[in-house]
């Protein structure tokens, strides 16, 4: 899927991320077709670079991939003696130390967290095969929008690792426990049909409409003052982590901040 707005200049075009901004809404393009955007730590890093050069008038950030797939996963030359060119190989960190070996699955990681933060919504439209990293990088956006052929898969344990790129707590999130596990330990093929039934995805529409669906999706999301959809998106997000009480009380709080806003009255 092409980015919508790739006649303007990009703010950012590097290691197969294209970052393009249009006021509000700001477009993430994963740019190596012809590996199905196969993703490498370059890749991790021009992501979270991508976030940080987000300007403040971005509500909506969409993302997006060029191409028949989304993203087929971790570059298999990952698992190579060499690995990529200037990075240590996955045997070269497995002989460092564990604070050596986390500290850089926490940089790769990066690239994967900032699409939550609570002044965006991101939208991730997704076609074709969404595989290990590439399923991790669409659970890490707040919506999915997806192509009827879409095709999610957590291969990591297949191959005898686990998923590490943030994308456990979504997927446990929007599946349930059984259900993430069953995906995960078999690393079979989750369908559109599948993901829409059960909340993996928001809609699956027509691959000749998925940009038009996500255009509508990040309009409507446009359409709601800034400010109430911060605060909502903030309350939705922290419910895991509080009691049906608790719950309560951030929704007075959060309402009581927006009336006193409204009113134009200081707190």
């Amino acid at each position: 899927m092409a980015s919508p707005d790739q006649d303007l200049g990009p703010v950012l075009d590097k290691d197969g991320v294209r970052l393009t901004v249009d006021d509000a809404i700001a477009t993430v393009t994963l740019t190596n077709p012809a590996k199905r955007n196969a993703q490498s730590p370059a890749l991790w890093r021009a992501l979270a670079e991508a976030g940080r050069l987000l300007p403040g008038t971005v509500r909506v950030v969409v993302l997006t991939a060029e191409g028949k797939s989304f993203s087929a996963g971790l570059d298999r030359q990952a698992f190579t003696p060499e690995g990529f060119d200037g990075e240590p190989s996955f045997i070269d960190l497995a002989r460092g130390s564990d604070a050596e070996l986390d500290a850089t699955i926490a940089e790769y990681q990066e690239g994967f967290t900032w699409w939550r933060r609570s002044d965006v919504v991101s939208i991730a439209a997704v076609q074709g095969h969404a595989i290990g990293a590439g399923f991790q990088l669409a659970l890490a956006c707040d919506l999915r929008v997806v192509a009827d052929d879409v095709q999610f898969a957590m291969r990591e344990t297949s191959l005898g690792l686990v998923p590490d790129l943030t994308g456990t707590h979504p997927l446990v999130g929007l599946v349930g426990y059984a259900r993430a596990l069953e995906i995960c330990a078999t690393g079979r093929s989750v369908t559109a049909e599948e993901a829409v039934s059960t909340g993996l995805a928001n809609i699956a529409v027509p691959l000749d409409q998925l940009a038009d669906a996500v255009r509508d999706l990040a309009g409507a999301l446009l359409a709601a003052p800034r400010d109430a959809v911060i605060e909502t998106k903030a309350l939705l997000r922290g419910v895991h982590g509080r009691s049906y009480e608790e719950q309560r009380t951030a929704e007075r709080a959060a309402q009581a901040r927006r009336l006193r806003d409204l009113a134009g009255v200081g707190e």
